[in-house]
C-alpha cells in the first residue's frame, strides 16, 4: 500500500484513523486496566490522549503498508488486576471496542454531514476522508481481534484457556509477530490471500454504518 494509488482525501483519511484510532486505542487499555487495579499504565503516562505515548513505529508502518497495524503496547499486571486473569481479557477487549466506538462517531458525523449537504464539497473530499476513517478503524477492530499474539484477540482468548493449556500456548508467543508478518505477505503477495475477509468484512460493516 503506502499511498500507492491513494487520493489525498484517502491519506488525509488513513492518517486520521491512524493516529486516532491507535490513540484511543492504547489509552482504552491504559485507562480500563487503570480502572481495574493496575496503576503501572497511569504511572508510565499512558491514561493520555497525547498520540505521541501511543504511536509505536513498526506497527505504525505496517499500518501504512498493510493497511493494519498496531500501538505501543501498554504494559499490564495481569495479577494486579481486581477480576485476576479474566481482568486481562477486559483490559484487551477495550481496544477494539474503541475502535469500533470511534467508527460509529464518525459515521454519525457522515450522516451529519451528508444531511447538510457537505459531502460532495471538492469531489466528495469530505465524503473519501469521513468512510476511509470509518473504514480503518473498523479494521483496526477486526485485525486486533485476531487470536495471534501480540494482539489483543490474544489476551482476550488465552484467560479463558485451562491455566496449563495457557502456559503451552505462552511458550510459543513470541513467535507471534513473524506469524503475522507472514499473513501480511500471503494477503499481498498475489494469490491466495488470508486476510481478504477482513478487509471484505470491514467493507460490509463500514457500508452499514455510513449507509452507503
Amino acid at each position: 500500500m503506502l499511498f500507492g494509488g491513494f487520493s489525498v482525501a484517502e491519506i488525509i483519511g488513513l492518517a486520521i484513523a491512524l493516529v486516532a484510532g491507535i490513540t484511543f486505542h492504547e489509552f482504552s487499555h491504559a485507562a480500563s486496566a487503570d480502572a481495574l487495579g493496575d496503576h503501572r499504565p497511569r504511572a508510565l503516562g499512558r491514561v493520555s490522549l497525547n498520540p505521541a505515548r501511543h504511536i509505536e513505529p513498526m506497527g505504525a508502518i505496517l499500518f501504512l503498508i498493510a493497511g493494519f497495524g498496531w500501538g505501543r503496547p501498554v504494559p499490564v499486571n495481569a495479577y494486579a488486576l481486581r477480576p485476576g486473569r479474566i481482568g486481562m481479557a477486559y483490559v484487551a477487549a477495550a481496544g477494539p471496542i474503541a475502535n469500533l466506538v470511534l467508527a460509529v462517531a464518525v459515521a454519525a458525523l457522515f450522516r451529519v454531514a451528508d444531511l447538510a449537504g457537505l459531502l460532495g464539497i471538492g469531489s466528495g473530499f469530505v465524503f473519501v476522508v469521513l468512510a476511509s476513517t470509518v473504514f480503518y478503524n473498523v479494521v483496526l477492530a477486526l485485525f486486533n481481534l485476531l487470536p495471534i499474539p501480540p494482539l489483543d484477540g490474544y489476551n482476550l482468548v488465552l484467560p479463558f484457556l485451562p491455566p496449563r493449556l495457557a502456559f503451552r500456548v505462552q511458550r510459543y508467543a513470541p513467535y507471534g509477530i513473524l506469524v503475522l508478518l507472514l499473513l501480511v505477505f500471503l494477503s499481498y503477495g498475489g494469490g491466495f490471500s488470508p486476510l481478504r475477509w477482513l478487509f471484505g468484512a470491514a467493507d460490509t460493516i463500514t457500508g452499514v454504518l455510513i449507509g452507503a
